[in-house]
């Protein structure tokens, strides 16, 4: 019997811990530790299919965990660009869709009934993003690479980058993403776009941003 109740105790723990993960940050895939390999082919979509392209195992591994479905049935189309909603809900799914703190919405263009609306509501609660002014988002404007690395900087927890040397020259103190940026570096999410600049202001394309999301999981 005690060896029993230390078994359901052991369980119960276990089930707890796995309900808290999405809290701290933690998605499914990167529970299942760094051998982790995504069963989805993106071979169905005509515009990713060589294993050598950089977002070709980011795009497997957002397909199997429902971050993403693709621009279409065939293609994904790793080289458009992202707009904010869709930044944000790529993050709010690879979290495991949380729902929002509160549905108190602040924002005049996020609507009730668009796709994004809730991932919206949870970036907001979880002060990943305070949307564009205190009235405002533009969900379909295009998401810088400055802002999806301050996004994923925010929901990891604003942590202190590992190390405060910054190799681009294209980076400045004071800027909202100078942290962000330099943490993301040290995390080996990004290595910036050459060794000497990171394109702060440059469009976050499709694949870049499975590819932060996937080396940030």
């Amino acid at each position: 019997m005690t060896h029993m109740k230390r078994l359901i105790g052991l369980l119960l723990a276990l089930a707890m811990l796995a309900a808290l993960l999405p809290a701290f940050g933690v998605t499914a895939a990167a529970a299942e530790g760094p051998d982790y390999k995504p069963a989805a082919d993106p071979l169905r979509f005509d515009d990713v299919k060589d294993p050598s392209q950089y977002y070709y195992e980011p795009v497997c591994w957002a397909v199997d965990r429902g971050v993403t479905k693709g621009a279409s049935e065939k293609l994904f189309r790793p080289d458009a660009g992202c707009t904010r909603a869709q930044v944000v809900t790529f993050l709010w799914r690879a979290a495991g869709q949380p729902e929002p703190a509160s549905l108190v919405n602040p924002l005049k263009d996020v609507k009730t009934g668009q796709y994004y609306f809730k991932a919206v509501l949870w970036a907001v609660g979880a002060g990943v993003t305070k949307g564009t002014s205190d009235s405002t988002f533009r969900p379909d404007a295009t998401c810088t690479r400055a802002q999806i690395v301050t996004f994923l900087w925010r929901a990891a927890g604003q942590p202190e980058p590992a190390s405060t040397e910054n190799p681009f020259s294209d980076l400045k103190s004071g800027e909202y993403y100078y942290k962000a940026v330099l943490w993301a570096v040290g995390e080996k999410i990004t290595n910036g776009t050459t060794p000497t600049k990171f394109s702060p202001d440059a469009t976050c394309t499709r694949g870049q941003i499975v590819t932060f999301l996937y080396r940030a999981k």
